[in-house]
């Protein structure tokens, strides 16, 4: 009986550690198989960041391939001069007026239509400034006037044909600003001073705003 007994002690000593060992065991467990789907949370979720960083470089790299695209159009296509700026872009194309005239040339449209296309599709929601100027004939005042209807021409131009949307302004500088020094009328280089120049204001971030010149 006392070997009995001693044998039961035993085991009903034994018996608690042995329970605790198999808790501790199912709890080591249980922390590790939770650990391991965190892991695997964690991991798919770095794998899905890691492939939407992708695709949104992916994504911008298309986007720089048209513009330059684009770009390298306007320049082939219309005489573009283009130089990049610290807050934009600058276009120098040949949109001009005929002496003392406010008039959109049918030559210069097509211009016109690309700057509007280039502008819709990667500056929307900017703010367009048509900027007018006229050769040094007449006075001041009457040149001021000319450059601002030369403005609100190609200002009414693109809102109705160039299909611009974004908001846009016309105003007038005169005769200031001259490209060729003098010239008017007839003279060689006249027209180039008598063109509007545009600056658009891109509302998708500072220091992306677009200045294009017909000169």
């Amino acid at each position: 009986m006392n070997n009995h007994f001693k044998m039961f002690a035993a085991v009903a000593l034994v018996a608690p550690v042995m329970a605790g060992c198999a808790t501790k065991g199912f709890v080591r467990e249980h922390v590790a198989a939770e650990q391991a789907r965190a892991d695997a949370r964690t991991d798919s979720a770095v794998s899905a960041e890691r492939s939407a960083r992708m695709s949104a470089d992916s994504s911008l790299t298309q986007d720089v391939a048209s513009l330059r695209k684009d770009l390298d159009s306007l320049r082939t296509e219309y005489g573009a001069k283009i130089t990049a700026l610290e807050n934009g872009m600058q276009f120098a194309l040949p949109v001009h007026f005929a002496y003392d005239d406010a008039t959109v040339r049918d030559e210069d449209k097509a211009a016109l239509d690309r700057f509007s296309k280039v502008v819709t599709k990667y500056y929307p929601g900017s703010v367009i400034t048509v900027e007018g100027f006229a050769d040094p004939a007449g006075s001041q005042k009457y040149n001021l006037d000319l450059s601002k209807r030369r403005a609100g021409s190609v200002q009414s131009y693109l809102s109705s044909t160039g299909g611009v949307t974004d908001e846009i302004r016309a105003v007038g500088y005169g005769k200031t600003r001259l490209v060729v020094p003098n010239a008017k009328k007839d003279d060689p280089g006249a027209d180039q001073n008598r063109r509007v120049v545009f600056v658009v204001e891109s509302a998708q971030a500072p220091a992306q705003g677009v200045a294009m010149t017909g000169q």
